[in-house]
C-alpha cells in the first residue's frame, strides 16, 4: 500500500464524519456553478436588465465563494478535533509529523477534488431546469441549454485554489502536539460550564432590548435603529449561549421536584455541558439562520410591490413639459404615434403646474424653497381619468394637502409634522392638514422635496380658490398624462425619449417623462433576481448551518458511546437513553432555530413599520417552512444518530 492510498483509505475509513462536509462542500460548488452558468449565459445579455442581473448574481457569487470558505475551515477543524486520538495512534507506531501533515492535505485534496467534480456534475444535471426556473423567475424569455466554458473554469479554478489553501492551512489545526495531548483529545473532563451571573444579565438584557427597539420602531428611526439594535442581538445572542444558558440550567438543579424527576438529574447537567461547549456553534447557526430567514422573508414578500406600483403610476405615460419647452409639441406627436401604432386606446389629460418661491414659516429658521402647486379640481381629474373613484373632502382657503410622489414614502410623511409656508411679496399662506390619497403625479416628474429621513413628497395640492389668487407671474410648466386600460402593457414606448422608462426631472432637459410599463417591468427583473439569488444564497446557509450541527453532534459520538455505555451497566434503560438523547440533540436542533425565528420575526415587525404595505403573511410562511424543514432534518439526524449509539450498547 502506498502512502498516497493510506491517506485516501483514511477518508473512506471516515466517510460517516465526512458525508455532511463533502455534501454541503459539493452543494456550494453546484451553486456557484449554476450562477456562473447563468452569469455568463449569452441570453442574459440580450435582455434589458443584464446590469441588475449581472451585478447581483456576482454579489451571489462572492457570498457563497467566501462563506464556503470559512465553512471548509469550520468543517476541517471539527473534524480533526474528532480524530486527534487517531493520530496519536499513527504518531505513537512511528508516523512523523511531516508524514501526518502530508496525509491530512491529501486527504483534504481528495475530498476537495471529489467535491468539485460532484457538485459540477450536479450542476450540469440539473442546468437546464436551472435556466428555466431562473428565467422563469426573472420574467425574462426562456433561455436555451449552453455550458460556458467560462463558468466551468471558474468555479474549477476558485474551489481548486480554495480547497488548495485549506489544504496548506490545516496542518496548523494541530500543530505540534504531544502524543499525551492527542490521546488524551476524547478524553473530556466536566468542567462546570460557564454561568456568570452578569454577562447572562447582560446578554439577556440586551436582547429584550433589542426586541423592544425593533418592535417600538416607527418609519422615521427604523434606519437610525438598525445597526444599534443588530450589534445588540448579536452580542447578546452570544451571551445567551455562552452564560444564560447554563445559568438557567443552574436555576433549574435548584429545583428539587424538576431536578430530580426521572432522568433530568442526567439530563439537565448534560444539557448544560452541551450548552457551554457548543455555544460558538450554536450562535453561529442562529445567525446564519436568522440572516436567511430575513432575506428570503423579504425578497418574497417583493411581488406586493407591484400593488404598490400601480398606485405609483396611473398613467401609462407621465410627461411634464418644463418652462420655454421648444420640444412639447414633437414629443408629443410621438408618443400619440407610438400609442397608434400598438393600438393602444387612451386618454390624454393636461393640467398646469405652478411654480413658486415660498417660505416654510412653521420652523424656527425660515426656510427657503421653490414648490409645485396642483389644484385640488385638476388633482380631481388625475385621479378620476385613471378609474378611481374620488372621495376625497374638498379644500377650501389656504388649506393644502401633501402630495405623495410614491406610496412607499406615506409611513414617513405621516410621522412628519405638518408645516406651514408663505409666498414673500403676496401675503398669501399655505396650511398643511394631510396627504394626499393617492399619487396624481409620479416621482420623477416633478421637484423633490422632503429628504430621506422625513418623506419626500412632489408638492402640495391646493384649494383652486388659492390657486385664483395666485399672481399670473408664477412660473407655469404643464403636465400630460397618457391614460389607458392597463399602464403596464406600454413597456418600451418612448425609448428615443427615456433611459430605461425615464426622464427625471434633475436632469438637464426641458422635459420629464416616466414609461409605467418600461419602469414595472424594471423594477419586477430588479426584484426577482434579489429574490432568485436570496433563495440560492439562503439555501446554501441553511444547509451549512444544518452541516454544523452535523459536525458537532458526531464529533461528541465516541464521548456520548462511552458515558451511555456506563449508564446501561448501572441499570438505565435504553428506552431512558433514548429520550435523553433525543433532548440534548433536539437543544442543539431547535435552540438556534427558535431564536432565529424570534429574530426574524421582531426584524419582520421593524420591517413592517417603514412599508406601506404588509408582509406578515409571506414571513410567516418563509418562517413555518423552515421550522418544518428543520423538524425533518431532526428526525432524520436522531434516528442516525440512536442507531450508531445502539450499536455501542449491544
Amino acid at each position: 500500500m502506498t502512502f498516497r492510498h493510506f491517506a485516501f483509505s483514511h477518508v473512506l475509513r471516515n466517510k460517516r464524519t465526512y458525508a455532511a462536509y463533502y455534501l454541503s462542500s459539493s452543494f456550494s460548488v453546484m451553486i456557484f456553478f449554476l450562477c456562473a452558468l447563468f452569469l455568463f449565459h449569452p441570453g442574459i445579455q440580450e435582455n434589458m436588465i443584464y446590469d441588475q442581473a449581472v451585478q447581483a448574481l456576482q454579489v451571489a457569487e462572492g457570498t457563497v465563494y467566501f462563506f464556503s470558505f470559512f465553512f471548509v475551515i469550520y468543517s476541517v477543524a471539527s473534524f480533526l478535533q474528532s480524530r486527534k486520538r487517531e493520530f496519536g495512534i499513527l504518531r505513537l507506531h512511528g508516523m512523523t509529523v511531516k508524514q501526518l501533515n502530508r496525509m491530512l492535505f491529501l486527504e483534504n485534496v481528495a475530498i476537495g477534488g471529489a467535491s468539485i467534480v460532484t457538485g459540477i456534475a450536479a450542476g450540469l444535471v440539473s442546468a437546464k431546469l436551472f435556466l428555466m426556473a431562473g428565467a422563469n423567475m426573472l420574467g425574462i424569455e426562456r433561455l436555451s441549454f449552453h455550458i460556458s466554458w467560462a463558468a466551468l473554469l471558474l468555479t474549477l479554478m476558485s474551489f481548486a485554489a480554495l480547497f488548495l489553501l485549506i489544504s496548506l492551512y490545516t496542518p496548523a489545526l494541530i500543530g505540534k502536539s504531544k502524543l499525551m495531548t492527542l490521546f488524551q483529545s476524547n478524553q473530556r473532563v466536566a468542567e462546570p460550564p460557564r454561568k456568570s451571573p452578569v454577562l447572562s444579565g447582560v446578554g439577556a438584557g440586551l436582547v429584550i432590548l433589542s426586541y423592544y427597539l425593533a418592535a417600538t420602531s416607527t418609519a422615521a428611526n427604523v434606519v437610525m435603529r438598525m445597526i444599534p439594535v443588530t450589534l445588540m442581538t448579536v452580542v447578546g445572542t452570544y451571551l445567551v449561549y455562552a452564560h444564560f444558558g447554563a445559568y438557567f440550567l443552574a436555576l433549574v438543579r435548584r429545583r428539587p421536584r424538576l431536578f430530580w424527576r426521572k432522568t433530568n438529574i442526567v439530563t439537565v447537567p448534560a444539557l448544560a455541558q452541551r450548552m457551554s461547549r457548543n455555544a460558538q456553534m450554536l450562535f453561529l447557526v442562529t445567525i446564519i439562520s436568522t440572516i436567511t430567514f430575513c432575506a428570503i422573508g423579504v425578497f418574497a414578500s417583493i411581488h406586493r410591490l407591484s400593488d404598490e406600483f400601480r398606485q405609483d403610476y396611473l398613467a401609462g405615460i407621465g410627461y411634464v413639459s418644463k418652462a420655454a419647452n421648444l420640444l412639447e409639441r414633437d414629443h408629443l406627436l410621438e408618443i400619440e404615434s407610438e400609442l397608434t401604432v400598438r393600438g393602444i386606446t387612451y386618454e390624454r389629460v393636461s393640467l398646469p403646474i405652478r411654480i413658486v418661491d415660498v417660505v416654510q414659516a412653521s420652523r424656527s429658521t425660515p426656510t427657503a424653497m421653490r414648490m409645485a402647486l396642483v389644484s385640488y379640481s385638476d388633482y380631481a381629474r388625475l385621479i378620476a381619468a385613471a378609474g378611481i373613484p374620488f372621495e376625497e373632502v374638498p379644500l377650501s382657503g389656504q388649506d393644502a394637502l401633501i402630495m405623495l410622489g410614491s406610496q412607499r414614502e406615506r409611513p414617513l410623511l405621516k410621522e412628519r409634522p405638518l408645516a406651514s409656508y408663505t409666498i414673500p411679496g403676496t401675503g398669501l399662506k399655505i396650511v398643511e392638514r394631510g396627504i394626499t390619497n393617492h399619487v396624481p403625479i409620479p416621482e420623477y416628474l416633478m421637484l423633490e422635496l422632503g429628504g430621506r429621513m422625513e418623506g419626500k413628497f412632489s408638492g402640495l395640492v391646493v384649494s383652486d380658490e388659492w390657486m385664483d389668487r395666485l399672481p399670473a407671474s408664477a412660473r407655469e410648466e404643464r403636465y400630460f398624462g397618457f391614460y389607458f386600460q392597463d399602464p403596464t402593457q406600454g413597456e418600451e414606448i418612448g425609448n428615443a425619449l427615456t433611459r430605461r422608462g425615464k426622464m427625471a426631472y434633475e436632469e438637464e432637459q426641458p422635459y420629464a417623462m416616466t414609461v409605467s410599463g418600461t419602469l414595472f417591468a424594471v423594477q419586477k427583473s430588479i426584484y426577482s433576481t434579489m429574490l432568485f439569488i436570496a433563495l440560492l444564497v439562503g439555501t446554501v446557509f441553511f444547509i451549512a448551518s444544518g452541516s454544523f450541527l452535523y459536525f458537532r453532534l458526531y464529533a461528541d459520538l465516541d464521548y456520548d458511546r462511552r458515558q451511555y455505555t456506563t449508564m446501561v451497566k448501572i441499570g438505565v434503560t435504553k428506552k431512558e437513553i433514548d429520550t435523553m438523547i433525543t433532548r440534548q440533540i433536539g437543544l442543539l436542533f431547535f435552540v438556534p432555530i427558535v431564536l432565529a425565528i424570534i429574530h426574524s420575526f421582531f426584524a419582520f415587525v421593524a420591517l413592517q413599520s417603514y412599508l406601506n404595505f404588509s408582509i406578515a403573511m409571506e414571513a410567516g410562511f418563509i418562517l413555518m417552512s423552515f421550522f418544518v424543514i428543520q423538524i425533518m432534518y431532526f428526525f432524520f439526524i436522531r434516528r442516525r444518530y440512536l442507531r450508531n449509539l445502539r450499536k455501542a450498547l449491544g
